[in-house]
Protein backbone atom coordinates (compact mmCIF):
# COMPACT_ATOMS: atom_id res chain seq x y z
CA UNK A 1 0.00 0.00 0.00
CA UNK A 2 0.96 3.79 -0.63
CA UNK A 3 -0.36 6.77 1.28
CA UNK A 4 -0.50 9.88 -0.51
CA UNK A 5 -1.23 13.34 0.07
CA UNK A 6 -1.85 16.25 -2.04
CA UNK A 7 -1.90 19.93 -0.13
CA UNK A 8 -0.90 22.12 -2.96
CA UNK A 9 -4.14 23.89 -3.29
CA UNK A 10 -7.37 24.90 -1.13
CA UNK A 11 -8.37 21.39 -2.86
CA UNK A 12 -6.65 18.97 -1.12
CA UNK A 13 -6.61 14.86 -0.57
CA UNK A 14 -5.37 12.38 0.79
CA UNK A 15 -5.49 8.43 -0.79
CA UNK A 16 -4.68 5.02 0.14
CA UNK A 17 -3.56 2.77 -2.95
CA UNK A 18 -2.67 -0.64 -3.59
CA UNK A 19 -0.71 -0.92 -7.06
CA UNK A 20 -3.35 0.54 -9.85
CA UNK A 21 -6.43 -0.02 -7.13
CA UNK A 22 -7.15 2.96 -5.02
CA UNK A 23 -8.70 1.88 -1.36
CA UNK A 24 -9.74 4.89 -0.25
CA UNK A 25 -9.52 8.18 -1.13
CA UNK A 26 -10.48 11.71 0.64
CA UNK A 27 -11.28 15.18 -0.84
CA UNK A 28 -9.89 17.77 1.47
CA UNK A 29 -11.21 21.64 1.21
CA UNK A 30 -8.82 23.89 3.80
CA UNK A 31 -8.97 27.73 2.45
CA UNK A 32 -6.16 28.63 5.55
CA UNK A 33 -3.94 25.49 4.24
CA UNK A 34 -3.64 22.32 5.78
CA UNK A 35 -0.77 22.19 8.26
CA UNK A 36 -3.43 22.19 11.39
CA UNK A 37 -5.54 19.44 9.87
CA UNK A 38 -3.99 17.12 8.29
CA UNK A 39 -2.70 14.40 10.20
CA UNK A 40 -6.11 14.29 11.93
CA UNK A 41 -7.34 13.31 8.25
CA UNK A 42 -4.48 10.62 8.08
CA UNK A 43 -5.05 9.30 10.96
CA UNK A 44 -8.91 8.88 10.06
CA UNK A 45 -8.07 7.66 6.79
CA UNK A 46 -5.87 4.82 8.40
CA UNK A 47 -8.32 3.85 10.97
CA UNK A 48 -10.63 3.31 8.52
CA UNK A 49 -9.17 0.99 6.66
CA UNK A 50 -7.62 -0.84 9.69
CA UNK A 51 -4.20 0.08 8.23
CA UNK A 52 -1.01 1.28 10.05
CA UNK A 53 1.74 3.18 8.93
CA UNK A 54 4.04 0.18 8.88
CA UNK A 55 1.80 -0.96 6.71
CA UNK A 56 3.46 1.05 3.48
CA UNK A 57 5.65 -0.09 1.07
CA UNK A 58 6.05 4.08 0.41
CA UNK A 59 4.58 7.30 0.75
CA UNK A 60 3.61 9.94 -1.74
CA UNK A 61 3.13 13.51 -2.13
CA UNK A 62 2.30 16.01 -4.68
CA UNK A 63 5.29 18.05 -5.32
CA UNK A 64 3.44 21.23 -7.04
CA UNK A 65 3.47 23.31 -8.43
CA UNK A 66 0.86 25.36 -6.47
CA UNK A 67 0.87 27.05 -3.06
CA UNK A 68 4.63 27.08 -1.66
CA UNK A 69 3.21 26.64 2.03
CA UNK A 70 0.75 23.83 0.63
CA UNK A 71 3.82 21.85 -1.35
CA UNK A 72 6.24 22.61 1.80
CA UNK A 73 3.25 21.28 4.02
CA UNK A 74 2.57 18.18 2.04
CA UNK A 75 6.53 16.94 1.20
CA UNK A 76 7.14 17.48 5.27
CA UNK A 77 4.40 15.20 6.49
CA UNK A 78 5.86 12.30 3.71
CA UNK A 79 9.28 12.83 4.32
CA UNK A 80 8.65 12.88 8.24
CA UNK A 81 6.54 9.77 7.68
CA UNK A 82 9.15 7.96 5.39
CA UNK A 83 12.14 8.33 8.01
CA UNK A 84 10.29 7.16 11.10
CA UNK A 85 9.25 3.86 8.99
CA UNK A 86 12.24 3.57 7.22
CA UNK A 87 10.71 3.63 3.41
CA UNK A 88 10.87 6.09 0.68
CA UNK A 89 9.37 8.62 -0.83
CA UNK A 90 7.56 9.20 -4.38
CA UNK A 91 7.42 12.69 -5.36
CA UNK A 92 5.07 13.63 -8.33
CA UNK A 93 4.46 16.72 -10.14
CA UNK A 94 0.54 17.80 -10.09
CA UNK A 95 0.37 18.64 -13.59
CA UNK A 96 1.85 14.63 -14.26
CA UNK A 97 -1.26 13.45 -12.19
CA UNK A 98 -3.46 15.79 -14.43
CA UNK A 99 -2.61 14.16 -17.60
CA UNK A 100 -3.11 10.44 -16.18
CA UNK A 101 -7.26 11.81 -16.35
CA UNK A 102 -6.56 12.24 -20.26
CA UNK A 103 -6.85 9.50 -23.34
CA UNK A 104 -5.09 11.18 -26.22
CA UNK A 105 -1.51 10.53 -27.67
CA UNK A 106 -1.17 14.37 -26.16
CA UNK A 107 -2.11 15.72 -22.90
CA UNK A 108 -1.63 19.34 -22.41
CA UNK A 109 -2.37 20.21 -18.65
CA UNK A 110 -3.49 24.09 -17.68
CA UNK A 111 -3.21 25.07 -13.64
CA UNK A 112 -4.29 28.30 -12.96
CA UNK A 113 -1.16 30.33 -11.54
CA UNK A 114 -3.13 33.28 -10.30
CA UNK A 115 -1.41 36.84 -11.26
CA UNK A 116 -2.97 35.91 -15.14
CA UNK A 117 -0.78 32.50 -15.53
CA UNK A 118 -1.51 29.40 -15.40
CA UNK A 119 0.98 26.20 -14.65
CA UNK A 120 1.40 24.11 -18.26
CA UNK A 121 3.15 21.15 -19.34
CA UNK A 122 2.37 18.84 -22.42
CA UNK A 123 2.51 15.06 -21.61
CA UNK A 124 2.30 11.81 -23.72
CA UNK A 125 0.17 8.50 -22.72
CA UNK A 126 3.36 7.32 -20.60
CA UNK A 127 3.01 10.46 -18.90
CA UNK A 128 6.20 11.63 -19.90
CA UNK A 129 6.97 15.29 -20.57
CA UNK A 130 6.98 16.38 -23.92
CA UNK A 131 7.17 20.14 -23.38
CA UNK A 132 8.44 20.82 -20.15
CA UNK A 133 6.57 22.26 -16.74
CA UNK A 134 6.14 26.39 -17.40
CA UNK A 135 4.57 29.48 -15.85
CA UNK A 136 2.91 30.94 -18.68
CA UNK A 137 0.88 34.19 -19.26
CA UNK A 138 -2.48 33.39 -20.05
CA UNK A 139 -2.24 34.95 -23.63
CA UNK A 140 1.52 33.35 -24.31
CA UNK A 141 0.53 30.05 -22.89
CA UNK A 142 -1.61 29.10 -26.18
CA UNK A 143 0.93 29.54 -28.49
CA UNK A 144 2.91 26.52 -26.68
CA UNK A 145 0.52 24.60 -27.41
CA UNK A 146 0.88 21.55 -30.00
CA UNK A 147 -0.66 22.50 -33.73
CA UNK A 148 -3.25 18.89 -33.05
CA UNK A 149 -3.76 15.55 -32.34
CA UNK A 150 -4.19 17.28 -28.23
CA UNK A 151 -6.65 17.05 -25.71
CA UNK A 152 -6.70 19.84 -22.24
CA UNK A 153 -6.72 18.79 -19.07
CA UNK A 154 -7.40 20.95 -16.12
CA UNK A 155 -9.71 21.00 -12.91
CA UNK A 156 -11.17 24.63 -13.07
CA UNK A 157 -11.26 25.93 -16.86
CA UNK A 158 -12.87 29.14 -15.63
CA UNK A 159 -9.81 31.79 -15.02
CA UNK A 160 -8.51 31.25 -18.19
CA UNK A 161 -11.34 29.55 -20.08
CA UNK A 162 -11.29 32.84 -22.61
CA UNK A 163 -7.89 31.98 -23.91
CA UNK A 164 -8.62 28.83 -25.10
CA UNK A 165 -8.55 28.30 -28.70
CA UNK A 166 -11.98 27.12 -29.88
CA UNK A 167 -12.02 23.11 -31.17
CA UNK A 168 -9.81 21.79 -28.28
CA UNK A 169 -11.26 19.09 -26.67
CA UNK A 170 -11.32 19.55 -22.76
CA UNK A 171 -11.06 17.13 -19.53
CA UNK A 172 -12.76 18.10 -16.52
CA UNK A 173 -10.35 16.63 -14.16
CA UNK A 174 -11.03 15.95 -10.37
CA UNK A 175 -9.72 17.48 -7.58
CA UNK A 176 -8.93 15.01 -5.34
CA UNK A 177 -5.41 14.00 -7.04
CA UNK A 178 -4.20 11.70 -3.90
CA UNK A 179 -5.55 8.58 -5.61
CA UNK A 180 -3.86 8.91 -8.79
CA UNK A 181 -0.86 10.54 -7.01
CA UNK A 182 -0.44 6.95 -5.14
CA UNK A 183 -1.05 5.14 -8.64
CA UNK A 184 1.81 6.77 -10.17
CA UNK A 185 4.41 6.50 -7.43
CA UNK A 186 3.50 2.64 -6.93
CA UNK A 187 4.93 2.36 -10.90
CA UNK A 188 7.77 4.95 -9.95
CA UNK A 189 8.74 2.64 -6.67
CA UNK A 190 8.48 -0.62 -9.31
CA UNK A 191 11.04 1.18 -11.32
CA UNK A 192 13.37 2.15 -8.76
CA UNK A 193 12.55 6.15 -8.91
CA UNK A 194 11.27 6.06 -5.43
CA UNK A 195 13.36 8.65 -3.38
CA UNK A 196 15.28 8.74 0.00
CA UNK A 197 13.29 11.19 1.97
CA UNK A 198 16.43 13.51 2.21
CA UNK A 199 16.19 13.87 -1.47
CA UNK A 200 12.97 14.76 -1.84
CA UNK A 201 12.48 18.50 -3.44
CA UNK A 202 9.71 20.62 -4.18
CA UNK A 203 8.55 21.23 -7.79
CA UNK A 204 7.87 25.03 -7.61
CA UNK A 205 8.05 25.86 -11.03
CA UNK A 206 7.69 29.55 -10.34
CA UNK A 207 10.19 30.97 -7.75
CA UNK A 208 8.50 32.79 -4.34
CA UNK A 209 7.41 36.19 -3.90
CA UNK A 210 10.65 37.06 -1.75
CA UNK A 211 12.89 35.86 -4.75
CA UNK A 212 10.94 37.83 -7.14
CA UNK A 213 10.75 40.69 -5.56
CA UNK A 214 14.05 40.75 -3.17
CA UNK A 215 16.04 43.66 -4.06
CA UNK A 216 19.66 44.38 -2.99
Amino acid sequence: MILSIDTTSEFGSVALTEGERTIAECLLHSSDGFGHVLYAHLEQLLAEQAAQLDDMECFAAASGPGSFTGVRVGLTAVKGLAEVTGKRVAPVSNLRALAAFGSAPLRAVALDARRGEVYAAVYNDRLELVMPEAVLKYEIWPETLPPSGFELISPDFSPFQAFVPSGIPMVVAPRALAGVIGRIAAAELRCGRACDPAEVDANYVRRSDAELFWKE
